[in-house]
């Protein structure tokens, strides 16, 4: 086991995903097609992470990941994977900015647990290649991810008949993610990151108002989500790290939404009982620092300033004033650095190579040790 595990986060960190290879884009839609079993796709699966795994190693960085290589988005196929719940399609997917995702989403068949899940096996393969000095890390969406997720479009027509109740459901959702970070903590894992749209849709006024009218009440929301993330937090095993992103949607480098986190400090910031946030900032979208002054103490701030959506290097003395800036509303000694999101949150990827990906991670890295060492 690391010993680096509570040293998370890093001050040259990630988010999780990575540029999927053509291998596996290949066997997935071979699998799809009937033409391979599952087995032969995990075997290319297997191969295509040990190899993800060595270049995160050799680029120095002190977190490995599988990089999602076994998913086609970085949220539903783990709500696929939760028991009393199935994969369904939608006449239409998110809005992006002049881009529309594919159409996936997630039904309830039933009352729900965490039993069994998937993850916990695809978690124990990157387990094996933690080192001394790197430890292996679980992404999953948070629970107000999978909240949000049943209300989707016609999906809570579905979710109000198999839970008229909301608490019911409220719990069950807390109970699942209980049963899910048990089972991950039992195989090892000692990180794990909530990834979560939620908060970012938040912040944008736009949204809101195109999904359920001015009236919608977004302060009662937010307290059923970060009531969500914090019932699952309970019952914390010692030594586990749990962190959360907060996107603001990443689909073949288009965005799904803006605005600054002043609408979510007070709710988020505050009270949101995780060890530390991942923030997008890579552009004006989300606003200026101000917002940081409101973390708990204590807590972290890994600061997303390098972006995923655009093969173009950054300037390094422009992130460093920006880390610097943003030392003026928490202290530098809580901050860290990280790209925006990953680079390819759902299997069709962002728009860069892998080489320009990598160089991307090599900034992250030189930056960090000019501000940090």
């Amino acid at each position: 086991m690391s010993k680096n595990i509570l040293n998370a986060p890093f001050r040259a960190d990630i988010v999780g995903s990575f540029l999927r290879p053509e291998e596996i884009k290949v066997a997935r839609v071979k699998f799809a097609k009937g033409d391979i079993t599952s087995e032969e796709l995990k075997q290319v699966e297997d191969k295509c992470i040990a190899e993800l795994i060595e270049k995160q190693k050799k680029a120095g960085l002190q977190v490995i990941t599988d990089g999602e290589f076994r998913r086609s988005y970085w949220h539903l196929d783990f709500m696929w994977g939760i028991n009393g719940a199935k994969h369904i399609e939608l006449d239409n997917g998110y809005f992006f900015h002049h881009e529309e995702t594919t159409h996936g989403s997630v039904a309830l068949t039933g009352k729900i647990n965490g039993n069994n899940h998937p993850f916990v096996e695809h978690f124990k393969y990157v387990k094996q290649f933690e080192t001394e000095s790197v430890v292996a890390r679980q992404t999953i969406p948070a629970p107000a991810q999978f909240y949000a997720e049943l209300f989707r479009g016609d999906n809570g027509k579905t979710t109000t008949a198999i839970y008229p109740d909301n608490e019911e459901l409220i719990w069950d959702i807390a109970q699942t993610y209980h049963t899910i970070i048990r089972d991950l903590y039992d195989a090892g894992c000692r990180n794990i990151q909530f990834d979560d749209c939620t908060w970012g849709m938040v912040c944008d006024k736009n949204f809101w108002t195109s999904m359920a009218g001015s009236s919608y009440n977004v302060e009662l929301l937010q307290e059923i989500y970060l009531r969500l993330n914090n019932l699952a937090l309970e019952e914390r095993h010692e030594g586990l790290v749990i962190s959360t992103h907060v996107c603001r949607g990443n689909y073949h480098s288009s965005w799904a939404s803006e605005g600054a986190y002043d609408a979510v400090e007070n709710f988020l910031f505050a009270r949101e009982n995780v060890d530390a946030f991942y923030l997008e900032y890579d552009d004006e979208r989300s606003g200026g620092f101000e917002p940081l002054a409101h973390v708990a103490p204590g807590k972290k701030v890994v600061l997303g300033l390098i972006t995923t959506k655009s093969a173009i290097l950054e300037n390094k003395q422009t992130i460093i004033a920006r880390i610097h800036e943003a030392a003026r509303y928490i202290p530098l000694d809580r901050l860290y650095l990280s790209p925006q999101c990953g680079f390819a949150s759902c299997e069709i990827g962002n728009k860069l190579t892998e080489e320009e990906q990598w160089a991307k991670i090599k900034l992250v890295k030189e930056i960090a040790k000019e501000v940090w060492e």
